[in-house]
């Protein structure tokens, strides 16, 4: 079989990633201007944004269509990438050089992962209805402990990337010649279950930012579903061991990318001009004081009179 399968779960993968990013920044910029969760529903922008992720999505579930786990998740990274600039323009300020470092360690980092991970045949294998059983459970114990430990952004963070995770893996049954059985309504159910966990858990952990939540975000979730491609579908790398390490070596690089890029901070633009017009110094002018005028007596009556 051609490449021509793993090239399209790239493209498409690629335009998920865009509108994941967009969706992403538009969340953060509601989670800023809202105080809590139900402000952000009543926000249009918060629902174009809940229909950028559901493209995404689909997008997704039709890359996993084409290729494995392996290929398709970490390729979720690239949500980051995008992000950043995005994020930077919406807030009127530029990415600092280290951000950039960061955007080029995930991209080399991501580019081996490719090298490595595309070998030109769509997934052959999903989970079945007992790993099914067992998989989501245990997931949505792992995020309902995280949740209720969730101290900062980034415990939502991390729930939010397992929960995206494991609905992305379900959804790969989905995608792969489905068929009319309960177990296939049972994974579909899950599947919307997770996946809407995870963008409200999102939602949640944009409070306190975007570039920390949501990289670790983007780590735990290709993470979490290449774990359970490798150790449950039997995916693996190319090249034998030396692809193996390859492939531990860009893991190792779009880590350290990722955490440029969370630890920076936009830098704001030096403006050219003043951003509020200073008002001119007021001058107050004193009134000048009436001259003193001496009392004039005049005679009245022979008595003195003071005017």
């Amino acid at each position: 079989m051609t490449a021509s399968p793993v090239l399209l779960a790239v493209a498409l993968s690629l335009v998920s990633a865009v509108c994941y990013a967009t969706a992403a920044v538009v969340q953060e910029r509601t989670a800023a201007a809202t105080p809590g969760m139900r402000g952000a529903l009543a926000r249009g922008a918060w629902w174009g944004s809940v229909a950028l992720n559901a493209g995404g999505a689909l997008l997704h579930v039709v890359a996993l269509r084409y290729g494995p786990l392996t290929l398709v998740q970490p390729l979720g990274a690239l949500s980051l990438v995008l992000a950043v600039p995005l994020g930077s323009l919406a807030t009127g300020r530029r990415t600092s050089g280290t951000q950039w470092r960061g955007v080029a360690y995930t991209l080399v980092g991501l580019g081996t992962l490719l090298l490595v991970t595309a070998t030109g045949r769509g997934p052959h294998e999903t989970l079945g209805t007992t790993e099914v059983l067992v998989v989501a459970p245990a997931a949505a114990g792992l995020v309902a402990a995280l949740t209720r430990l969730a101290g900062t952004g980034l415990a939502f963070a991390a729930a939010s990337g397992i929960a995206s995770g494991v609905g992305s893996t379900l959804s790969q049954k989905l995608a792969v010649g489905p068929t009319l059985s309960w177990d296939t309504a049972l994974v579909a159910l899950l599947t919307v279950g997770f996946a809407v966990g995870g963008l409200l858990l999102s939602q949640q952990a944009y409070r306190s930012g975007l570039g920390g939540p949501l990289a670790l975000l983007t780590l735990v979730n290709p993470l979490t579903a290449s774990a359970i491609g490798i150790t449950l579908l039997g995916e693996g790398f190319r090249y034998g061991s030396t692809g193996t390490l390859l492939a531990l070596a860009a893991g190792t690089a779009a880590v350290y990318g990722v955490t440029l890029l969370s630890r920076t901070q936009d830098a704001p633009i030096t403006p050219t001009a003043p951003a509020t017009p200073s008002q001119p110094p007021r001058v107050v002018v004193a009134a000048p004081r009436p001259a003193l005028r001496r009392p004039a007596t005049v005679e009245l009556t022979g008595t003195a009179r003071s005017l």
